[in-house]
Parts: structure tokens; C-alpha cells; sequence
């Protein structure tokens, strides 16, 4: 990261502004990572396939325990709705791009730099780098308050669309949960009929089933747990992975007003809607107005 000359004799920091929205002009990534963004739903479209399946042996064969499936069935699909919310606005809000080329003599004096001040420029995307800034080498871009670039939504985590990260691991955590708690029960329930009756299948291809189930629930629901535990853990310490990484120390800070420079201002139910988008206040934001 090279340091900039002043062309003003000046540099400076985060613009402060009264109040700001993450919205942001839809970002078009240069990224070289040619997959098909959809091939990344496969998680939630296997586990929402094994619960038809569940439901085809649990609810259709058993008139009595229809309404116990139904049930189930509202609480999965909500979860799952929110969960591929999460994902698409996870995978197409810009995360924070900074413009590429502006680290120009024009880029520069147009920031109205005071005297003393630097600034800092990208020698990858020649790009003006503000504070907490990080190149991404998949995107090719510096990408504000980057965490990781995940490989699951195709986009990198940042200043912007962190929220509908976090709230992705958690409904698909909370899926798989739900779906460990259904498989779980219903085996229980097989084994107490000595298996007859309880499912259109035979045994032997309900209990593969209700292993595959198992051990599925099990995977993604450690899997996403440990994720979404990991970026709480980031967003209440303030520190993303990659500062973690290198140790960068930064000045302490609440955890409560953390969370809410991911989440918006203020707390409300909208923190866990993807289809909300939070508010920041200038204080949260870090960026130049370039």
C-alpha cells in the first residue's frame, strides 16, 4: 500500500455525513470466479428436499399426524425463505467496493485534504484505500471492511452486506436443527411401533434415510453454526477476519454499538430481515466519497 502525496498539501479520513444508507449502485464484480451463483443454493435445496421427503413418510401416511407436519412445514419454509433471502442479498449487495483508477492528482484533490493529512493507495487496483480497507485478489477490487471473500455466495463479505451473511449461517443452521430435531423424533417413533406403520417405505430404506438425514442436519448445522458464531464473534469485537489475522489493533469499542454498525440503527425486528436494509450512522461507515 503505497502512501499518496498531498497534491494540496493534504489527506484525509472517513467523511463524516448526518446519515447514510448502505444502498449502494448494483455491484458488478471483475471477478474471475466463473461459477454459477445458483450452484451455491445446493444446501438449502438437499435439506428442502429430505423434508418432502419426511413429510411424504411422516405426514401422508399417518391422517392423525397431519397437522403435526403441517406445522413443521410452516416453521421450515419460513426458515428457508429467509434463509434464501439472505443468501441472494449476501450475493449481489456490493460489499463496499472502492472505485478503481481514482487514486488520481484529480481523485486526490477532490477529497478536500487538510494539511498534514495522507491517504493511502492500492498498487493493485490503484485504487484511494481508506482505513480497513482490503484488496481482494478473486474480485480484484479493495473491498471496504472486508472479512473473507466466501466462495458460498460468490461475493466477498463487507462493509455492506455482512448482515445478510450472518443472517444466512443462521437459518441454515437453524434448518438443519430443526430438520436433526424431526429426523430424530420420527426414528424414535419407528423404533417404538417396531417400525410397522410408520413410514410408506420399508424399514430398511426408512432407517438409510433417516441416517442420510442425520448425518446431513449434523454437517451443515456444525458447519453454519461455527460460522455464524465466529462473525458474531467479529462483529461484536469489531474486528474483522482478516485484522485478525494480521493483529491490527483498533481503538475499543461497545459491542453494542458494533452490532449495530452491521445490523443498523436502531435495534428493532428488522435486524433479522434480510429484506431490510439496515441503517448507518456516518460513524459507521468507513469510506472516502469517492
Amino acid at each position: 500500500m503505497d502512501e499518496l502525496p498531498n497534491f494540496d498539501g493534504a489527506a484525509q479520513g472517513p467523511r463524516e455525513l448526518e446519515e447514510v444508507s448502505s444502498t449502494r449502485p448494483i455491484y458488478k464484480s471483475s471477478s474471475p470466479y466463473k461459477k454459477k451463483k445458483t450452484d451455491k443454493l445446493n444446501s438449502e435445496t438437499v435439506v428442502y428436499l429430505d423434508f418432502s421427503k419426511f413429510c411424504r413418510l411422516f405426514g401422508y401416511h399417518h391422517t392423525s399426524l397431519r397437522h403435526v407436519c403441517l406445522f413443521h412445514g410452516l416453521i421450515f419454509n419460513c426458515f428457508t425463505m429467509l434463509a434464501v433471502a439472505s443468501h441472494l442479498r449476501a450475493m449481489f449487495t456490493d460489499p463496499g467496493a472502492v472505485p478503481k483508477g481514482n487514486a488520481t492528482a484529480e481523485g486526490i484533490k477532490s477529497l478536500g485534504l487538510k494539511k498534514g493529512e495522507v491517504v493511502y493507495k492500492c498498487p493493485k487496483c490503484i485504487s484511494i484505500k481508506p482505513d480497513r480497507a482490503h484488496h481482494c485478489s478473486v474480485c480484484q477490487r479493495c473491498i471496504r471492511k472486508m472479512d473473507h471473500h466466501c466462495p458460498w455466495v460468490n461475493n466477498c463479505v463487507g462493509e455492506n452486506n455482512q448482515k445478510y451473511f450472518v443472517l444466512f449461517t443462521l437459518y441454515i443452521c437453524l434448518i438443519s436443527i430443526h430438520a436433526l430435531y424431526m429426523a430424530i423424533s420420527h426414528f424414535i417413533f419407528c423404533v417404538s411401533k417396531d417400525w410397522k406403520g410408520c413410514s410408506g417405505m420399508s424399514p430398511p430404506a426408512t432407517t438409510i434415510f433417516l441416517i442420510f438425514l442425520i448425518f446431513e442436519g449434523m454437517l451443515f448445522g456444525i458447519f453454519t453454526g461455527i460460522m455464524f458464531g465466529t462473525q458474531m464473534s467479529a462483529v461484536c469485537s469489531d474486528e474483522t477476519g482478516i485484522e485478525q489475522l494480521k493483529k491490527e489493533e483498533r481503538e475499543p469499542r461497545s459491542r453494542w454499538l458494533s452490532m449495530k454498525s452491521v445490523f443498523g440503527h436502531p435495534f428493532s425486528i428488522h435486524w433479522f430481515s434480510p429484506f431490510s436494509t439496515p441503517r448507518f450512522l456516518s460513524s459507521d461507515k468507513i469510506y472516502y466519497s469517492v
